[in-house]
């Protein structure tokens, strides 16, 4: 299992017994005989027809039929992530994507693996902040398998008191590999900054702290609770037809919990109110590494917010790339820094944007003063025309090169849907990013790099706080 742990800048809409119930929720097996909703959404140039089925569970099924690939790629897409965890279940939504990997009424672990993998498929899943991920890619003809095998994993997993210990060793292995990651870990000290105690500040997979102690019946809690039809959005893009995807999605979930009485799907997260964030301040994790690692940033624009697009210009400017001003200067004419970059991360109610830098412990100060002189200068005299150009240009073409595959265009599907509550064409978002001007990109520069700047450094620095 992976796990999303910062996310990097993506413009546009481009995460008791097992059938015990939380109180009042509907019962299995009533929603097979209704009538479920089917329309279709585009039919792109760039790529397939794609269709959306809303199930009356509220539950919803979309598909990217692309008759030219001979793979397909299928995701179970939960609006589930670690922000919606209360202090003490900090870690649930990674501790149970581990764990629906471990058995249900139909398969063990083995099977569940042995089965995608006996056809030639791949499976996995990631947790984020704000969704879960549950994915598999096949070839085209594997598709009914792989849809029978992720929609028994979600929907009825057993979580059995064995696999619970079992998968806590694991999750608290992977907890302490990620704390031997000063490289990631500098990300986590940064939210946390920002952040606080909300929870968008907390760590993904928790803590060794809040995972030791945490019960089969907190987690099999949070999973009944969060994992109901209407915030599962099911995606899938290659060679496919979108009834027979349906139909197998239907016939795969009778039956379970996720059968259930009508219901319409969850609306989209709130941007309202805006998450409160901290003052700007200064952490230090003091550790012995080899190379000090530095994030300098600020809180950002939420998803929704119409200056999403020149913001990726902006970044890509700014250290979006080798040609980008940060590299130039700080790797290419002075030498100080293997890696340095920008990037932000948006959330529905809030985001961040920052510079990160792993230099040698003694160059911080001079990559820190470097840094922020660009950042003054760009709030100060803004980007030229040509810098604008290219920026737009570097925002087109990864987005449309990063949909040449199906897991690509699976993930587009999910996410659009889950966070946006649409799907924009292709052509739309490349007129949106065209449609920046010199203007816009400058007048975000000028509010958002000239905002107070929380500074979180990872390295053999002892007492050292950076103050000034």
């Amino acid at each position: 299992m992976s796990r999303a742990v910062h996310a990097p800048f993506v413009t546009g809409p481009w995460g008791a017994g097992h059938r015990a119930r939380a109180a009042g929720a509907a019962q299995p097996g009533r929603s097979t005989s209704a009538r479920a909703v089917t329309r279709t959404l585009s039919d792109d140039p760039l790529g397939g027809t794609v269709r959306r089925t809303v199930l009356p569970s509220g539950l919803r099924v979309l598909t990217e039929a692309i008759p030219a690939m001979r793979s397909v790629s299928f995701g179970i897409w939960v609006a589930v992530g670690s922000r919606d965890e209360t202090g003490p279940q900090s870690g649930a939504a990674h501790f149970l994507e581990h764990l629906l990997f471990k058995g249900t009424h139909k398969r063990t672990a083995l099977d569940i693996s042995a089965e995608i993998e006996a056809v030639g498929g791949e499976t996995n899943a990631f947790t984020t902040k704000e969704y879960t991920c549950y994915y598999a890619r096949v070839l085209d003809q594997d598709l009914p398998l792989a849809i029978d095998v992720m929609c028994d994993l979600v929907a009825d997993s057993v979580l059995e008191p064995a696999d619970v210990e079992t998968e806590r060793g694991v999750i608290l292995e992977e907890i302490a590999m990620h704390d031997d990651e000063p490289g990631d870990e500098v990300h986590d000290l940064f939210a946390g900054a920002v952040y606080g105690d909300h929870p968008l500040g907390r760590l993904i997979s928790g803590t060794e702290e809040t995972v030791t102690p945490m019960t089969r019946r907190q987690i099999q809690g949070f999973y009944r609770k969060r994992y109901v039809a209407p915030q599962i959005v099911i995606a899938a893009a290659g060679n496919l037809d979108h009834a027979t995807v349906v139909k197998l999605v239907r016939q795969a979930l009778r039956d379970t919990p996720l059968d259930t009485a009508p219901a319409s799907p969850a609306p989209c997260r709130s941007n309202r109110p805006a998450v409160r964030t901290k003052p700007p301040t200064t952490v230090v994790e003091p550790k012995e590494t080899e190379q000090a690692h530095v994030i300098l940033g600020c809180p950002g624009i939420d998803r929704l917010d119409e200056r999403r697009f020149a913001l990726g210009v902006l970044n890509n400017v700014l250290g979006g790339g080798m040609s980008s001003r940060l590299f130039q200067e700080i790797r290419e004419q002075r030498g100080l820094a293997y890696s340095v970059y920008s990037y932000a991360s948006q959330y529905a109610d809030s985001g961040l944007f920052a510079i990160y830098a792993g230099c040698a412990p003694g160059k911080v100060d001079e990559v820190l003063e470097l840094t922020r002189a660009e950042l003054r200068r760009v709030s100060t005299d803004g980007l030229t025309e040509a810098e604008v150009a290219r920026g737009k240009g570097m925002s087109k073409g990864s987005f449309v090169l990063g949909l040449e595959d199906t897991g690509s265009r699976m993930s587009r599907l999910a996410k659009g849907e889950l966070l946006y509550g649409d799907l924009t064409p292709v052509d739309e978002l490349l007129s949106r990013v065209d449609a920046v001007t010199v203007d816009d990109v400058n007048s975000l520069a000028a509010d958002l790099l000239a905002r107070p700047m929380s500074l979180a450094v990872v390295g053999p620095f002892g007492d050292r706080d950076f103050a000034g």
